[in-house]
């Protein structure tokens, strides 16, 4: 686990970069794939976790959610749109685009269903970063958002290198089949461009502290 901003910690996977997740003060946001939940309980030994909160409801993003939470005995936090799919996965794949590399995702790293705690919305706070509402990539995708130090935890509205490959790296938006609502997507981008981040943390990628270029990007989609 490495800090790249005060109380903000990356946790990659393997490789890395492919798939991350981050602890924002004491909330963990996102859990990557099923089979990761070791990874992740062992980069969080001797840190207070008192919650997990997921950006969207995907099998990369989700899949050790379940296991998080009983081995912490936290709660779960998700998006009011997004939570239906994560009390019955079944919900993420209906949602995703008809796509040989969605069904073999969600074979390989969608998680046992798990009950939502609390729903979020716009305007919420979650370890000291406020949500914005981000749709697009799922209908219930948020981002976390600390105006203080203008750091963004984006998770998939972008990615900055192919999220099924290691490069090229740089801003780039999701890939296709796993957005089904790309227009909508690119709203949501726009907007996170208007915010002029410092540093962007994302799903697939490293994190990015480039902010003309991520304005740039943003303002292009």
């Amino acid at each position: 686990m490495r800090e790249i901003a005060p109380d903000v910690h990356l946790i990659t996977g393997f490789p890395p970069l492919a798939v991350n997740c981050f602890l924002i003060g004491d909330v963990l946001v996102d859990a990557m794939g099923r089979g990761d939940a070791k990874r992740i309980l062992k980069a969080l030994q001797g840190r207070t976790v008192a919650a997990h909160a997921l950006t969207h409801a995907h099998p990369d993003h989700q899949g050790s959610s379940h296991a998080v939470c009983e081995a912490l005995g936290i709660p779960l936090w998700v998006h009011e749109l997004d939570a239906p799919a994560v009390e019955d996965p079944s919900l993420i794949r209906q949602r995703q685009r008809s796509h040989p590399i969605n069904t073999l995702m969600d074979r390989l790293f969608t998680g046992p269903a798990h009950p939502v705690a609390r729903t979020l919305a716009e305007g919420d706070v979650v370890g000291g970063f406020t949500v914005l509402e981000t749709p697009g990539h799922s209908l219930g995708h948020v981002c976390f958002w600390r105006e203080s130090d203008r750091v963004l935890i984006a998770g998939d509205v972008l990615n900055t290198q192919h999220s099924l490959l290691l490069f090229p790296r740089g801003p780039r938006e999701p890939v296709g089949w796993f957005t089904p609502d790309p227009e909508t997507n690119r709203a949501s981008l726009r907007r996170l461009g208007e915010l002029e981040p410092a540093v962007v943390c994302v799903g697939h990628g490293p994190v990015w502290t480039d902010t003309a270029r991520f304005v740039a990007f943003c303002r292009s989609v």
